[in-house]
């Protein structure tokens, strides 16, 4: 999905965050560090805990911002997102791992969601 809207002096986090809220998403950790690895954003919709990773870029002139979460990336993502979830009170939550890629595209941002990007 891809949603476009400016709003001129908000980083790709912020507005990644806002996007997920507009959304029906509850933010519960925003740039979630443990084990030497950090996620941008913990989600909550419902019964599912989404760990998501925010790219942002001025231009695709090198290619989309979601090609930039190499599979190195992907592993400490999943490394932080199994210690998150060994929480007692996150146990029977499914788990998902989405990219939103943040493309500034001069007076307008171009927001895409990819839910289920990858998984362990």
């Amino acid at each position: 999905m891809v949603f476009n809207f400016t709003l001129p002096g908000q980083g790709g986090e912020a507005l990644a965050a806002r996007y997920l809220e507009k959304n029906g998403y509850k933010i519960l950790e925003k740039n979630y560090r443990t084990c030497g690895s950090e996620v941008d954003l913990v989600a909550q919709k419902g019964n599912t805990i989404c760990f998501v990773e925010v790219k942002t870029r001025g231009s695709d002139e090198y290619g989309l911002p979601e090609e930039f979460v190499h599979e190195k990336k992907r592993r400490k993502i999943i490394r932080a997102a199994k210690v998150f979830i060994g929480r007692k009170i996150y146990e029977d939550f499914y788990v998902r791992f989405d990219i939103i890629s943040v493309l500034n595209k001069m007076d307008e941002v171009e927001i895409n969601h990819i839910k289920h990007a990858f998984q362990e």
